[in-house]
């Protein structure tokens, strides 16, 4: 990985999981028993990414949400508490902070999180709402960081957020800078999941769509992840004019219409983006 940008998806999910593309997607991400060296390993990251789905949850309704004894989920919680990755509480178990001790540091290490947080800072504070930064790994969009300015409405991002790429601006500006064969692959896996109605689920449209975004140099999203909010995001790319993540903003639709939605805020979205690529190009 170079920049927080990875390749391959080492744990995708087959189309046929699905049965279509416009499905509601799941947090799981994980191939069939057979690929997957060590099944204990997957077992205990399924459980604590169920616990994350379902805020917390006791033994019995965690054994049923995935279909296992409790004897073995209890024995996968304890030594998984013991190790300090779950908090044990009256009601059941939680997923603890070491995680977010974890990610901290990994965001830490990218050149990415680095050179754009400053410049995504700013951004926040020049325009008054949501500035974002996301990277794609395993084929998903990631929310490296964000920053609110004074004007910004509460939202469900934080970072770690992981999100379908089709959903958002910021994941539609990258899938336009790879090749149609990265691309079809990721869908392959994932499909087309809706978060809204205004969420795009047809591949032709997505195509069509990202070649607006390659010749545009910038993606929209209006109301695609979140019903009301709308989305200006452009890609960082590398000198190859591979991407490495991509700068957005995001408001209420009431205030991001006209010339603001047009023009002005993907002038300012675009020269972020611009700032970051040359910053990576001539960072330590």
């Amino acid at each position: 990985m170079e920049n927080g940008y990875a390749h391959g998806l080492p744990f995708g999910i087959t189309k046929s999981f699905y049965g279509d593309e416009s499905h509601t997607h799941s947090m799981h991400t994980y191939e069939d028993d057979t690929e997957v060296p060590v099944k204990a390993t997957r077992t205990t990251f399924e459980m604590v990414e169920a616990l994350q789905e379902l805020d917390g949850a006791g033994i019995s309704d965690l054994a049923r949400h995935l279909g296992m004894p409790k004897t073995t989920v209890y024995d996968h919680l304890d030594t998984l508490r013991k190790l300090g990755y779950v908090t044990a509480l009256d009601d059941g178990y939680q997923v603890s902070t070491r995680f977010l001790d974890l990610g901290g540091y990994a965001r830490k290490q990218m050149k990415i999180y680095q050179v754009g947080k400053p410049e995504v800072r700013e951004l926040a504070e020049t325009t008054g709402e949501h500035a974002n930064i996301m990277i794609e790994q395993h084929g998903r969009g990631i929310f490296l960081y964000k920053s609110e300015g004074e004007d910004a409405v509460q939202l469900d991002t934080y970072a770690g957020l992981h999100v379908p790429l089709q959903t958002t601006a910021l994941g539609k500006s990258i899938l336009a800078h790879m090749s149609e064969d990265r691309v079809t692959e990721i869908l392959d896996h994932y499909g087309l999941p809706a978060d809204t109605e205004n969420t795009i689920t047809d591949r032709e449209e997505l195509f069509e769509e990202l070649e607006t975004i390659r010749e545009q140099g910038y993606a929209t999203d209006r109301g695609e992840r979140v019903k009301g909010m709308w989305c200006v995001a452009a890609p960082i790319t590398d000198p190859d004019d591979d991407p490495v993540g991509s700068v957005s903003v995001s408001g209420p639709k009431n205030r991001m219409h006209g010339d603001r939605f047009s023009d002005i805020l993907p002038d300012k979205v675009l020269r972020t983006a611009n700032v970051i690529e040359v910053n990576l190009t001539f960072a330590d």
